[in-house]
């Protein structure tokens, strides 16, 4: 297998956030997030997936959110990753969006989502739901390159008092998504860049940075620089937790791994715990 040998050792990241507004019926609840699993039999190892679960069910949280890319090119493969998803436990469920690899690859949306949902774990797309009744809305938004992303309709049935969780894959929409209240915006889809170097920051950032000087018929000729040109516009939000004006989005590095691998930037579970603020 080739994720345990160019993978990180799994980290779990804890942090509190302030909710304003939070009910005290919510303080400390506890949230678990995981990211693009990529689950295809090459980005993510059986046993690093197993440990991520293990991991989540011994923090005993309310709630457990995935935001995304479940697969990577074929949408059978989540046939194989659902019932171990399954396994997955907490207080009030589960609950997912849908990536860019689920949307875009043939077929990928109705299997993931049916997949899914046989597996206790609902899929939001464009809507709100009310797992801690009334007191903090989550609301799931479809993947911002489907094509579907459409915010406004969704956000408008929230009065602006109301404290919410917004999921969604691309941390490219928190710049969109400043025009309404987030209280916390979850996202993925960066793998926290992968290659961090040190001084310098992520390798796919500074991929992008190097094409903007290569002729084009060049560009070709060097490996990745055409397929991580378009991957993430806000390079500052490629991971960790971020103010972005009166919001606040937080993104996780996602468990699976495109090679050449992870340096610096170890596949993440994390453990959110929320408080009044």
């Amino acid at each position: 297998m080739l994720a345990p040998l160019l993978s990180e050792p799994l980290r779990v990241e804890r942090l509190t956030i302030p909710i304003k507004g939070l009910s005290s019926l919510l303080e400390g609840t506890k949230i678990v997030q995981l990211s693009d699993l990529h689950d295809d039999g090459l980005c993510l190892s059986s046993e690093l997936l197993t440990h991520a679960i293990t991991l989540s069910n011994q923090e005993q949280p309310d709630l457990v959110v995935l935001t995304g890319d479940y697969i990577t090119n074929e949408a059978n493969t989540i046939y194989s990753l659902a019932p171990k998803l399954k396994l997955l436990q907490s207080r009030v469920g589960t609950y997912a969006v849908l990536g860019n690899h689920d949307v875009l690859s043939r077929q990928g949306k109705p299997i993931v989502t049916e997949a899914l949902t046989e597996a206790n774990i609902k899929v939001l797309c464009n809507e709100i739901v009310s797992p801690f009744e009334d007191n903090l809305p989550i609301v799931g938004l479809a993947d911002f390159w489907s094509g579907e992303f459409n915010p406004e309709p969704i956000m408008a049935q929230l009065g602006e008092s109301q404290p919410r969780l917004v999921l969604s894959h691309n941390p490219d929409t928190a710049s969109i998504l400043q025009r309404w209240r987030v209280d916390l915006q979850l996202s993925g889809h960066t793998h926290g860049g992968q290659i961090v170097i040190p001084g310098f920051g992520p390798g796919l950032m500074l991929l992008q940075q190097v094409r903007e000087h290569i002729p084009q018929k060049l560009q070709n000729c060097i490996p990745y620089v055409n397929h991580c040109s378009g991957i993430l516009k806000n390079w500052q939000w490629h991971q960790g937790w971020h103010h972005i004006g009166g919001n606040q989005l937080y993104v996780n590095r996602g468990l699976g791994t495109y090679f050449p691998g992870r340096f610096f930037c170890p596949p993440e579970l994390t453990v959110i715990t929320l408080v009044s603020g």
